[in-house]
């Protein structure tokens, strides 16, 4: 099945800004969760969950890397690799 990523990137703002309570206006598509305080071990956890729920697939331990988690474009770009899968 295949995305748009536009809508994948309002979907993952909604969530983060749901689930942090940080003013929407300030996660920016290349904002580093992890370095900003967005998202801490938990967060990373719940996120994963969202992600498999929303978009219907699974997460490998392989996947489970910072590169593919750590901004709105990386996550985009995951969900997009895996959907082509």
């Amino acid at each position: 099945m295949k995305h748009d990523p536009v809508i994948i990137k309002e979907k993952l703002k909604s969530y983060i800004q749901q689930t942090t309570h940080v003013d929407i206006g300030k996660i920016q598509d290349d904002s580093l969760f992890f370095k900003e305080g967005y998202l801490d071990s938990m967060g990373f956890i719940m996120l994963i969950t969202f992600i498999e729920d929303e978009f219907d697939f699974k997460t490998s331990d392989a996947d489970l890397v910072e590169e593919n988690f750590e901004s709105i474009n990386a996550i985009t770009g995951y969900i997009l690799r895996k959907s082509d899968e």
